[in-house]
């Protein structure tokens, strides 16, 4: 991912779990993220669209399942 966009994920991830440490790495899960659970995954996505001016589709969001997951559905929408 490009970088800057990787900054301005990472930033909302950060925010969003209140977790200012966090790296986000490829194979990322909810599971690995304290209060990472449905609702904010619902919000995550929100934010993740507003910030890069995205909407996803129900059929996108359904195949999220790591953090590289979205980092490639990101890229692959904003070319």
């Amino acid at each position: 991912m490009d970088p800057e966009r990787e900054r301005r994920l990472t930033a909302i991830f950060r925010r969003l779990f209140c977790l200012p440490d966090l790296v986000l790495e490829d194979g990322l899960t909810a599971r690995d993220v304290p209060g990472w659970d449905s609702l904010n995954h619902v919000t995550l996505l929100i934010e993740v669209e507003r910030e890069f001016g995205l909407r996803f589709s129900s059929r996108e969001i359904e195949g999220l399942e790591r953090v590289g997951d979205l980092k490639a559905l990101i890229e692959s929408r904003l070319r």
